[in-house]
């Protein structure tokens, strides 16, 4: 199948939320790894998102250059030729972009879209995330407007962060404390800026106790029943029942009834980074130790060309990191539901 268009990306998200899952949502770094992702959903019989961070598009820049818009527009157009040999739906979506990085990643990507549209196109992406979880509320959300404004005209999706999520993610960093747990009043704010959906729609990255890249279980707080609360809230003054599609962020060690409160509650999306970066690289360290006289020329040696040649290892690393995206369906009850 293609690239969604707009229209099948609405449908998936109305259809997540309806039915109580959610998307996993892979963060890809190279063609290998978007493969490993589109494979992944393949085996799930689940649509899915694919994601590429500020990081990562700069990586598939070059490191001559590390030009973002670029990285990310070439593996952009390589997922619409690739991904018609799936059967499944999928959506690319930009990660994290803070406000420093807003002009050269964002924006250009919008206009892009924008000038397709107009001719008669689908947009290249279907979502972009503003992560102005660094700033004061009010500005995040006076950024949110002009940027939802604009991804309307693009027939694309804004993701929002209102407030900060624990951890690291591509240089933007929160500490872990009382902060990441969003309020009702944070939410009220958002739906008097940005609607709810009359405006655009968008998807809110809410704060429960999140916290990006590894950590054990019982470091974190996590409270998913925070969500009903956002949710009531706004459904008791503005009369819509469960108003927001949420974003489950910094979810690598959660627990799955804390996974499975957050599906209840109205996550129709769920990160994932840092679980597939490992399982892309585990049978790759695993290769090259079982195999260092091969792939090192050790003492002079020749080595053994089919164990250095990169489609040996690389294809390790696509089957387990798929492997990994269909275990994400699984937890996130996605596992099946691929529109027809």
């Amino acid at each position: 199948m293609p690239i969604a268009t707009p229209e099948v990306y609405n449908e998936m998200l109305d259809r997540a939320k309806a039915g109580k899952f959610a998307y996993p949502a892979i963060n890809v770094t190279s063609t290998q790894t978007l493969h490993a992702a589109l494979r992944g959903f393949a085996e799930a019989e689940s649509d899915g998102i694919i994601q590429i961070s500020t990081g990562g598009a700069e990586f598939l820049g070059g490191q001559y250059s590390k030009d973002m818009v670029s990285g990310a527009v070439a593996l952009a157009e390589f997922a619409h030729v690739v991904a018609k040999k799936y059967p499944v739906n999928i959506a690319l979506h930009t990660d994290h972009c803070p406000k420093d990085k807003l002009d050269g990643y964002v924006r250009p990507l919008l206009k892009i879209s924008q000038e397709r549209v107009a001719a008669g196109q689908n947009p290249l992406f279907q979502s972009h995330m503003w992560d102005g979880s660094a700033e004061k509320l009010d500005e995040n959300l006076a950024i949110a407007k002009e940027l939802l404004a604009e991804a309307v005209k693009a027939k694309i999706i804004l993701e929002v962060e209102i407030t900060p999520t624990g951890g690291e993610e591509d240089g933007v960093s929160h500490e872990i404390n009382d902060e990441l747990y969003t309020t009702v009043a944070d939410v009220e704010k958002t739906a008097e800026a940005l609607g709810l959906g009359e405006k655009g729609r968008y998807l809110l990255a809410a704060s429960f106790g999140n916290v990006h890249g590894v950590y054990k279980p019982g470091n974190v707080v996590l409270r998913p029943e925070l969500l009903r609360e956002l949710q009531d809230g706004i459904a008791a003054k503005h009369g819509k029942q469960d108003p927001f599609d949420f974003v489950f962020h910094g979810g690598s060690g959660s627990t799955e009834e804390e996974i499975r409160t957050a599906l209840e509650n109205g996550v129709v999306k769920m990160n994932l980074d840092t679980d597939t970066q490992y399982a892309f690289t585990r049978p790759v360290a695993a290769h090259m130790f079982k195999n260092y006289d091969g792939v090192l020329k050790v003492d002079g040696e020749v080595g053994n060309k089919k164990t250095y040649d990169p489609r040996t290892w690389g294809k390790l690393a696509e089957a387990s990191m798929a492997e990994r995206v269909t275990k994400a369906c699984a937890d996130l009850r996605s596992t099946g539901t691929k529109l027809k």
